[in-house]
């Protein structure tokens, strides 16, 4: 599956601008009164999801069950409850979501939900620790708190358990064997995807300069194989057809790319206090994220003068804010953060179009829109 970009422009005016801190001019009208509320949909995703998950993090062997409970919010350090941020929780919510979409009860998609929220932990991990991430939702990561050795440990713990909560849907009747085998199947190939892009991801960080093109085929990987499964894993377990599947595939995925490209414009402009990053943090690492590869390709005094201090290897990885937030100016200048806002948009409207090849109730498919929605218009 691939995806077009839209033709790079400089126009501030693109829809979509609201999805970070931004001029007034640059921020579309949201809408007035939404029709469903997205809280109760990702509660409803924690509350059903969050005890089979801690179920099945209950089975790993100590420390990792201590480790994993840190790293998603229920424990401090030393393993005192907490109420932590364990994260938005969509990808459950979309899993419970795609059950309804077949004509299942949401239940049906909670092995779903959990085996998605599984996978998507084992790849944060793995991530903080090749990224040298020290924060991640307003706390020290585990491979800072624990060591490299325990992140790794945990992460890969994580992925086996998310195919044996799957494969346990089809023993215990909440799905037939064969809908549990192929909800795997597909969750498998979604991993690989994630993992494809992980390893792209961290190739760009060497090179300096990366297209468009580029940039979101490894982002579709990165984050749209996940969200691909999310949005279809409750239908699947549910028996629907693999051409409702497809489709609701279709529309994770490019929800993912919407979803990447606003946390692309969260990882430069985002308010450390709200995101929970530090500042400037892709900049930081010299991440060829949406914005920064559209600034390089508008080609013009901006563009140039980016692309320049970029392949500057002198001070490379210790920049200051000043430089960094030079840079983010630069990309902004170029039409790099109004691109990726439109590009946001785009991703979104094509989301969308995928929901009309399902037949499902107008009530779950207002639903899918408002998580949509949820996805680009947001602040962390």
């Amino acid at each position: 599956m691939t995806a077009t970009a839209a033709p790079l422009t400089n126009d501030q005016n693109g829809e979509g601008a609201s999805v970070v801190s931004s001029p007034e001019e640059t921020r579309p009208a949201r809408p007035a009164e939404p029709s469903v509320d997205v809280a109760s949909l990702l509660e409803r995703g924690r509350t059903l999801c969050t005890p089979v998950l801690r179920e099945a993090i209950g089975r790993l062997a100590p420390p990792m069950d201590r480790v994993s409970a840190y790293h998603f919010g229920w424990t401090d350090a030393e393993g005192r409850p907490t109420e932590g941020d364990g994260g938005k929780a969509v990808r459950p919510a979309l899993a419970l979501l795609s059950a309804q979409a077949a004509g299942a009860p949401a239940e049906t998609g909670i092995p779903g939900g959990v085996a998605v929220e599984l996978v998507h932990n084992f790849s944060l991990l793995h991530d903080d620790l090749m990224d040298g991430d020290e924060q991640r939702r307003h706390r020290a990561t585990v491979w800072t708190v624990f060591g490299p050795a325990q992140a790794i440990l945990v992460g890969d713990a994580m992925f086996a358990l998310a195919n044996e909560v799957l494969l346990e849907a089809g023993d215990n009747g909440g799905a037939t064997a064969t809908d549990a085998g192929r909800a795997v199947q597909r969750l498998t190939l979604a991993t690989r995807k994630l993992i494809d892009g992980q390893a792209q991801d961290l190739s760009f960080e060497h090179r300096d300069r990366v297209s468009v093109e580029e940039c979101l085929e490894m982002e579709g990987n990165k984050t749209g194989a996940l969200l691909a499964a999310s949005a279809s894993v409750g239908a699947v377990l549910a028996g629907i057809d693999d051409a409702g599947a497809d489709a609701l595939e279709r529309y994770g995925y490019h929800l993912g790319l919407a979803f990447q490209a606003v946390d692309d414009l969260l990882g430069i402009w985002g308010a450390t206090e709200v995101t929970g990053k530090p500042n400037f943090g892709d900049l930081r690492q010299r991440k060829k994220s949406l914005p920064v590869s559209a600034a390089l390709a508008e080609g013009g005094k901006a563009s140039l003068r980016l692309a320049d201090l970029l392949a500057d290897p002198e001070g490379r990885g210790h920049e200051d804010e000043e430089q960094l937030a030079v840079r983010a100016a630069l990309i902004e200048e170029a039409g790099g953060r109004a691109w990726t806002a439109e590009e946001a948009r785009r991703q979104h409207r094509t989301a969308l179009a995928a929901l009309d090849e399902v037949p499902m109730p107008a009530v779950v498919r207002e639903q899918f829109a408002a998580l949509a929605e949820f996805v680009v218009v947001r602040e962390r």
